[in-house]
C-alpha cells in the first residue's frame, strides 16, 4: 500500500513502515489500548503521513494484521516466560545482595517503594 511517499512492507520481521523498524504491531499496540494517533506518532516518532499509511492499512486489511499481530503477542510471551525461568536463580542471586556502601538509603527507599506496591496491588485484587 502507497500513500504519498510512506508505504507498508513486508520485512522478515513482519509488516513495517516503509524507511522505519517500526512493525504495523508496534502500532497494534497502541491502537488496541485506544490510543490517539497524534499520541502514536510521538511514541513512535513517526509523521502524521506514516501513522496514517499504518493505521489505514490496519483498517483495511484488519482480519490479517490481527491474526499476525495474535501470532507476536504470543511469541512475544513465550520469550518472556523463558527469560524468566533462565535468569530466576541469576535474579534471586543478585536482589539477596546487600546495596553497594553509600547507596542504603537508596536501597531502603525503593524496598520501602517495592512494599508499597505490593500492598496497593493486594488490595485491588
Amino acid at each position: 500500500m502507497t500513500l504519498g511517499q510512506t508505504e507498508i512492507i513486508r520485512t522478515e520481521r513482519g509488516l513495517t513502515i516503509a524507511g522505519t523498524r517500526i512493525t504495523l504491531y508496534d502500532v497494534m499496540d497502541y491502537v488496541t489500548a485506544q490510543y490517539p494517533p497524534k499520541f502514536i506518532r510521538a511514541m513512535l516518532s513517526l509523521t502524521d503521513e506514516q501513522v496514517n499509511a499504518a493505521l489505514s492499512y490496519i483498517e483495511t486489511h484488519r482480519g490479517e494484521v490481527e491474526a499476525e499481530y495474535q501470532i507476536v503477542l504470543k511469541e512475544a510471551e513465550e520469550l518472556r516466560q523463558y527469560y524468566e525461568e533462565q535468569n530466576c536463580d541469576l535474579i534471586a542471586r543478585i536482589s539477596a545482595k546487600p546495596p553497594k556502601p553509600g547507596m542504603e538509603a537508596a536501597w531502603e527507599k525503593l524496598q520501602a517503594q517495592k512494599a508499597k506496591h505490593q500492598a496497593q496491588l493486594k488490595t485491588r485484587a
